[in-house]
């Protein structure tokens, strides 16, 4: 088959877990004989050839500001896809959902995979949460097939909207590494750090993991891995509230970011929106000891291989019990790399996948 993947910035990965999603996918279903085309944002990818990984690669412009990036770079790839001669398409994001209807008219099916509940990110006001709320009626009625990657987001799309989708987990990366150099240049020691990674933005909740930390004794230090374009206000709050032991490292990606998952004490998961996060299940795939936010996605992703807390309140007396327990830790490690090895491998993704498109090019439009 000839595929496309859309609506989101770009292959390689640099910024967050569509980016890391299509990575991972793309290139393996290259090797299962299928044509693959990634397109990205000129903002965002640069890479010096148009084959990534045996991918092609088809990079355009964009509007590089926080409301219009997404939907402004989409709208022009999906003009640009009409001529590619795609058997199916994968667009990702729900803000996308309207332009799935230029590729449908085309006679081109379309799988969107909606992501979270976007809408209810702090991140956006009244009128960015009004188009997510209006994408989201639009992902039940445009695209050929809906994609959820959460059994908390398919229930949602089935009670809310009365719409059926294709439930299909994100991945994990299950490899190991003993290497050291990221961590050596960051003076930092193998499992003598707390992790934190996310998009620093609030409802990724770095603040609550940092308060926290903050209210616990130990000479451990957390390693806050993440940045965000548009939160440069609350990043710098992040950092003035934090004390020395405390490292903003900023984005990091590819062997650098396995060390840091492979080599941690315990990962703190904050995060309290979305659905299943690319963050948690990488952390899972390192087999790190988890500390996650009592969400339902959490639960879903983690089952009783996670440990849970709710607020700042929870997560002091927790660090302080897992800190000075290392069986405890250790014991979790192997609950979570067993759980991901079972649910949640990027060849058991890619087969899903695979079939869905298979299905969609033999059912046409």
């Amino acid at each position: 088959m000839k595929i496309a993947i859309l609506g989101i910035r770009g292959i390689p990965a640099n910024y967050g877990g569509f980016e890391t999603f299509a990575e991972e996918l793309a290139p393996r279903l290259i090797e299962r004989g299928h044509e693959v085309t990634v397109y990205g944002r000129s903002n965002n990818i640069r890479c010096s050839s148009n084959v990534y990984k045996g991918v092609r690669l088809v990079i355009l412009p964009t509007i590089p500001t926080k409301h219009l990036d997404t939907v402004a770079h989409t709208f022009i790839s999906v003009f640009h896809a009409l001529t590619g001669g795609f058997d199916v398409i994968l667009m990702c994001n729900a803000a996308n959902a309207v332009f799935c209807a230029v590729l449908r008219l085309a006679g081109i099916p379309v799988a969107l995979n909606v992501d979270g509940i976007e809408r209810k990110r702090r991140k956006w006001g009244v009128a960015g949460r009004s188009y997510y709320l209006i994408s989201e009626f639009l992902s039940t009625m445009i695209p050929t097939v809906v994609v959820t990657d959460a059994v908390v987001i398919r229930d949602y799309y089935m009670t809310r909207h009365k719409t059926a989708s294709v439930m299909i987990a994100y991945g994990t990366d299950l490899r190991h590494t003993e290497e050291t150099g990221l961590l050596e240049s960051l003076d930092l020691e193998s499992r003598n750090y707390l992790l934190y990674v996310s998009r620093l933005e609030p409802e990724n909740n770095a603040h609550l993991a940092i308060e926290a930390y903050g209210a616990v004794d130990t000479a451990m230090p957390l390693v806050v891995v993440g940045d965000a374009p548009y939160a440069s206000a609350y990043i710098e709050r992040l950092k003035s509230v934090a004390d020395t032991r405390v490292r903003f490292t900023g984005a990091i990606y590819g062997d650098g970011y396995l060390e840091l998952r492979c080599h941690a004490y315990a990962y703190i998961q904050a995060t309290e929106v979305g659905g299943t996060h690319p963050a948690l299940l990488e952390a899972m795939g390192a087999g790190n000891c988890i500390l996650a936010k009592e969400t339902p996605e959490h639960h879903e992703v983690l089952e009783e291989t996670g440990l849970y807390f709710d607020d700042v309140r929870d997560l002091v007396p927790l660090l302080r019990k897992v800190l000075s327990d290392p069986a405890l830790a250790a014991a979790y490690r192997e609950k979570t790399l067993e759980r991901a090895r079972a649910v949640y491998s990027w060849d058991v993704v890619t087969d899903q996948y695979e079939s869905l498109f298979q299905q969609m090019s033999a059912d046409g439009h």
